[in-house]
């Protein structure tokens, strides 16, 4: 077997068409964007690269074949908040075949090492964890957009290895056709019409504001992760909604204020995945007029939930289930859409895998983020879960 570090265009396209190439059998699997993946890896497009560092190989065989595909990055600002420094490996794409799986994840480990880590976690992203994190154990149906897909034999190469449990999440579908249970409904209705309570949808005209607004409340809502969970600039908010402009719904991102003061966000988009589906990871000028047709065509019916949060004071409210109900009367006026994917919940949260089973979701994929310490003699810890049924 031949590795090859990536270190030019063409080491960059073979890691592109690696993943081409171990899906390329699997109806299920949709190509990522290649664009979206470039710029993981690209310094000018990624701020994680301030204060980061990334590495990538491709790996083929003795006919030059491509065999697999591994990335190896450290974040500072999350490796040396844990005991042991921990860096991460990720959009790992490999052939059935332990030995092939076995020298990438050797190679990844002695990088890692070699500046400075004592375990890894994988398979994440570098940068945010509501793109390529985890890895999919159970599920295995339509990929919702930038949620990880992958081959099943994935779980026993990872685990052969060594990798451990770190903690697990849960995908929840909810199927928009019917209606929701009349308790929760109840009590959803009530929550906007308490005194001081406000709900708004966002618009494009007041993007500064409520960019603004998201940020001080995810920062806020999250500041009991906040060893494990980089903060967030609205600027990259801003980035991602610009990025997904096309087909970005106002009526799908929702801000509760209290008293003008922002407490909690809902952020939803449109599945895009059922349109790239179509393009094979490439957005050309043919590919962008197949992509308006498709929209067009309302080919989009399921909607993605990607993060909600709440700041603790304002916890325990029913503000989330207020929420879920705004958006449902929302979709009555899109019929064309029958589904929403919330993804992903962790074991750590259980307060929101209780709501989204209150409001009749049903659990339906499994992912794992697993660790690996160097000194296989150390004790393993997993993330901890709340004794208690709070986050």
């Amino acid at each position: 077997m031949n590795l090859l570090r990536v270190a030019d265009r063409k080491t960059e396209g073979m890691f592109l068409d690696t993943a081409r190439m171990i899906n390329k059998n699997d109806k299920i699997w949709v190509c990522p964007l290649d664009k979206d993946i470039k710029a993981v890896f690209d310094p000018f497009k990624n701020t994680y690269f301030k204060h980061g560092i990334v590495e990538r190989w491709v790996l083929t065989d003795e006919k030059n074949r491509l065999t697999g595909r591994i990335a190896a990055f450290i974040d500072y600002n999350l490796a040396n908040s844990y005991e042991q420094p921990t860096g991460g490996i990720g959009f790992f794409e490999c052939k059935d075949d332990k030995d092939a799986a076995f020298l990438l994840f050797d190679t990844a480990k002695e990088w890692l090492k070699e500046n400075g880590m004592e375990a890894m976690d994988g398979p994440i992203n570098f940068g945010e964890t509501d793109k390529y994190w985890g890895l999919l154990v159970n599920g295995f149906t339509h990929p919702s957009f930038d949620v990880p897909y992958n081959q099943r034999y994935y779980q026993e190469l990872f685990e052969s290895y060594g990798f451990q449990v770190y903690y697990q999440m849960e995908g929840f579908h909810l199927d928009i056709t019917k209606s929701l249970p009349e308790r929760f409904k109840k009590i959803a209705e009530r929550i906007p019409h308490k005194p001081g309570y406000e709900f708004r949808h966002f618009t494009w005209k007041e993007e500064e504001k409520y960019t603004n607004d998201f940020a001080v409340v995810f920062n806020e809502a999250w500041a009991s992760f906040k060893k494990h969970f980089e903060l967030l600039d609205p600027a990259y908010i801003k980035a991602t909604l610009k990025k997904a402009r096309p087909v970005v719904d106002e009526e799908f991102i929702w801000l509760a204020y209290f008293e003008g003061k922002p407490v909690a966000i809902f952020l939803m988009f449109p599945d895009v995945n059922q349109i790239l589906k179509h393009l094979d990871g490439k957005l050309d000028v043919i590919s962008m007029l197949k992509f308006m047709w498709l929209k067009k065509r309302n080919t989009m019916t399921r909607a993605k939930g990607l993060l909600m949060g709440v700041i603790p004071e304002y916890q325990n409210r029913g503000i989330e289930s207020a929420f879920i109900h705004k958006l449902s009367e929302v979709l009555r006026n899109k019929p064309h859409y029958t589904e929403i994917e919330f993804s992903w919940v962790a074991d750590f949260n259980p307060r929101m895998k209780k709501l989204f089973t209150a409001v009749g979701c049903m659990p339906v994929k499994n992912y794992i983020t697993y660790r690996y310490l160097f000194d296989r003699l150390k004790e393993f810890r997993r993330y901890p879960i709340p004794s208690d049924g709070s986050d």
